[in-house]
């Protein structure tokens, strides 16, 4: 089990960061944010997985013109 401070640490991000992961894809609907999370190995795949896909800075995707 990893702590928060763990898992930011090793993604590379910070605390706030962390929090906006999971604020945006898992505690969105209501649910508040619990103190003190632990995160096992699968978890922390996952939020790898969230935070690479997030476009860097202010940058937005435009679709292809046809």
């Amino acid at each position: 089990m990893y702590t928060e401070q763990q898992v930011a640490d090793r993604l590379e991000i910070s605390i706030s960061r962390l929090h906006e992961l999971l604020d945006k894809h898992i505690f969105n609907e209501g649910t508040r944010r619990p103190a003190n999370l632990t995160f096992t190995n699968s978890e922390v795949v996952l939020l790898a997985f969230w935070q690479r896909s997030q476009p860097k800075g202010a940058v937005l995707r435009m679709p292809k013109r046809c």
